[in-house]
């Protein structure tokens, strides 16, 4: 009798007492679903380093020494497509929104003062500063309140301005707001809006494809059982940390994302090899016994093999980076635990009413996979395993070149959609005024701001600046001791995208601000918005060759430890690379160079968000390993029985590639709804993981790695002798000897 493994213990043990597990699981769901409505609104919109870059420690500065001095006024915008500012009419209007948003209120607004306050104050030369060259478009500078929750503040200022849009519109003006705190109001809504839309396309698609897939209603509905509860419960751990930790806002979404795609995926596997065993006699306790020995030891692997790859994300010193990784880490254990004890429970209360509800046209599954379609073209293909691996590789190789012209750059107001008010309001800035205006480089200038040689170094600094184009001098302020100073500038127009914005931010730290303070004591940092999006892409440069070599590192060490095969971790890694770099080449001919774009309405845009390319590369290594562990445990469990390669790869592709391909279907269903937003990050990330999941299940498993299996032979499984230490741990399984035939 063979040892019976851990998962197949645990299996038969909640198959035996199915009521006390699934009572375990409510209440864990039930106080899971009272602490996400409880402390919902917890995540932040901010995203910060862990490493403490030049832009982290101008802030730290500036907060010490002059805490108000990085306050940024939200900037209304007022512009008429039929008169100017010295017409009473648009006086009116911008006098009366002007003392709208006062109405606001000190709760929410702590000052605001339009052009008319201050011409009549007698500030000519500062009226001037919020008056475009044509006059027919003026600024109303607006200072939210510091009390409360300023999410809150800019919420009320977003909905007034968007009334007085909506409102003024007909009479040929246009009223928009961009700053800080509306852009987050707006991006955190459309966060929201794009989870919502993404669900509601991915979802019901979901809901089809397992119907076709299972053939029975109640077949299809328990993975979304698992896959809601693995949710649930992990947004409200996420929460619960979020109480302690600054976690990023777009965590639900990926947590969702991730909680679809391997929650219904490792249901989709247990089950279906549930009803193999139940077709092939054996009973349901026994039935699923076997399961949790074959299905649920892959299921363990496998999520053992997404959470190694979603560890790199871990590495990244971004608090957005880390936020993401630790939610899908998270959501693939639950879904784990959730597939190794809830689903055992649910079987063997539901047995074969598990097929209940039949969909009518739908053959019943066999017990000889070999003898379908599937089994018919897994045989031709294996018969020329030489031209289906070059066709297939070929293929992969074509799609990974555009990837080389992949940039990397940081998507911001442009990259919104255009009906969004922040996306109006930057347009007309970057046309009528500057538009790094709401988000200056903060230049902190610290030292005697009354010594002579200071006073000549900031001189020189700011005629630098402003004769170089790029910059425009907005501000610049002194603390009360007169030992610290903040000088404000603005990128101009000329700045016309993030790679040119990025080189404005180096350019300025390297050498416009050096040479201007060479000789003087004056310690001079960069920071602000345009200072943080630099040192964002510089840490993902330097970051990205770590971050894959752990990762290929840690997944090669994982394959060779459970399959025992040096040949199998290799050729997994190399595969697993061939689908990473299709989705980075198709998703720059999408984006960058707008191959198709249009046609699935996506934004075109200069540059891939600097670091999606890292976040894809960890959860691609993690799904696609899903797909290596689940056939090539089943290759190996059939080559164990027979010692035929060929006919254990045939057996292995036609008794998963059915079920991989329902699972990859369900896994492009769910990303094509997120990359349906309207959030370009969101959009990449959807298209990049569709698309790779898409080939991988395809070109890759059904066609390159099988071939690449025939090829070798009993090469596939070479171990060196000095690796016979490795533990024998596979996921493929063994008869336990406990099974007996009902």
């Amino acid at each position: 009798m063979a040892r019976v493994s851990l998962t197949e213990r645990i299996a038969r043990l909640c198959a035996r007492r199915p009521w006390l597990t699934v009572a375990i699981w409510a209440v864990v769901v039930a106080c899971s679903i009272a602490a996400v409505i409880l402390l919902s609104g917890s995540l932040s919109t901010e995203d910060s380093f862990t490493n403490n870059p030049e832009s982290d420690q101008a802030q730290a500065l500036i907060d010490e020494r002059m805490p108000s001095g990085d306050i940024q006024p939200e900037m209304v915008i007022v512009r008429s497509s039929n008169g100017t500012v010295d017409d009473p009419a648009m006086q009116t209007v911008v006098q009366d929104l002007r003392s709208a948003i006062a109405k606001l209120g000190s709760r929410h607004v702590a000052w605001a003062m339009s052009y008319y306050d201050v011409a009549n104050a007698g500030g000519g030369e500062e009226a001037g500063a919020l008056l475009s060259s044509d006059r027919r478009t003026t600024l109303i500078p607006v200072t939210l309140s510091s009390g409360g929750e300023t999410m809150e503040h800019a919420q009320a200022l977003h909905e007034l301005i968007q009334e007085a849009n909506e409102r003024l519109a007909p009479q040929g003006y246009t009223v928009a707001v961009i700053g800080g705190w509306t852009l987050g109001h707006e991006i955190t809504a459309l966060a929201g809006s794009d989870l919502t839309r993404g669900e509601l396309i991915g979802i019901p698609i979901a809901v089809v494809i397992l119907l076709v897939v299972f053939g029975a209603v109640v077949a299809a509905g328990v993975p979304f059982v698992l896959a809601l509860a693995s949710i649930v419960v992990t947004l409200a751990v996420i929460y619960l940390l979020a109480q302690a930790f600054d976690l990023s806002v777009f965590v639900t979404n990926v947590i969702v994302l991730m909680g679809l795609a391997v929650g219904i995926d490792y249901a989709l596997f247990t089950l279906s090899r549930f009803r193999e065993e139940r077709a092939a006699g054996l009973s349901v306790v026994n039935a699923v016994g076997r399961s949790g020995a074959t299905a649920s030891r892959a299921v363990l692997f496998s999520g053992f093999t997404v959470i190694v790859a979603l560890t790199g994300l871990l590495i990244a010193p971004l608090s957005i980076s880390i936020a993401m990784g630790l939610g899908m880490i998270l959501v693939v254990f639950v879904s784990v635990v959730a597939a190794l004890t809830l689903l055992p429970a649910l079987l063997s209360l539901l047995g074969d009413r598990v097929n209940a509800l039949r969909i009518p046209f739908r053959r019943p599954q066999t017990a000889s996979p070999t003898e379908g379609a599937w089994g018919r073209a897994a045989r031709t293909l294996m018969r020329h395993p030489v031209v289906t691996f070059v066709i297939g590789a070929a293929i992969l190789i074509a799609l990974t070149v555009p990837g080389f012209g992949l940039e990397r750059g940081e998507s911001g107001t442009a990259d919104l959609p255009p009906r969004l008010l922040t996306r109006q309001a930057y347009e007309i800035l970057a046309e009528d005024f500057s538009p790094g205006l709401t988000s200056p480089l903060l230049v902190t200038l610290d030292g005697d701001q009354q010594s002579s040689d200071v006073q000549e170094a900031v001189g020189r600094l700011t005629q630098a600046a402003t004769a170089d184009g790029r910059y425009e001098v907005v501000g610049y302020e002194t603390n009360e001791t007169q030992d610290f100073g903040l000088l404000k500038l603005a990128l101009t127009s000329a700045v016309t995208d993030s790679a040119a914005e990025n080189q404005a931010v180096v350019d300025l730290r390297k050498k416009i601000a050096p040479d201007a303070v060479d000789g003087t004591s004056l310690k001079v940092l960069v920071g602000g918005i345009p200072g943080y999006y630099a040192d964002l892409l510089a840490t993902v440069d330097r970051m990205t060759p770590i971050v894959f070599a752990v990762v290929l590192s840690l997944s090669f060490m994982l394959l060779l430890i459970a399959f025992r095969s040096l040949v199998v971790a290799i050729c997994a890694v190399a595969m697993n690379l061939l689908s990473v770099g299709a989705a980075y080449g198709l998703m720059v001919l999408v984006f960058q160079y707008g191959v198709g774009a249009e046609l699935f309405g996506f934004q075109r845009t200069p540059q891939i968000t600097a670091w999606v390319p890292i976040l894809q590369f960890c959860m691609l290594f993690g799904l696609s390993m899903d797909y290596q562990v689940f056939l090539i445990s089943r290759i190996r469990e059939r080559y164990d029985q027979t010692g035929d390669t060929r006919g254990a790869v045939v057996f292995g592709v036609s008794s998963t590639a059915g079920i991989i391909t329902g699972a990859a279907l369900i896994m492009v269903a769910v990303f094509a709804g997120m990359a349906s937003g309207e959030l370009v990050m969101f959009q990449q990330i959807g298209f990049g993981l569709a698309v790779a999941i898409a080939l991988d299940a395809t070109v890759v498993r059904t066609m390159v790695m099988p071939a690449q299996m025939t090829l070798l032979g009993r090469r596939n499984w070479y171990l060196p002798r000095w690796l016979e230490w490795l533990p024998r741990v596979g996921p493929e399984g063994r008869q336990s000897g406990l099974e007996e035939r009902s």
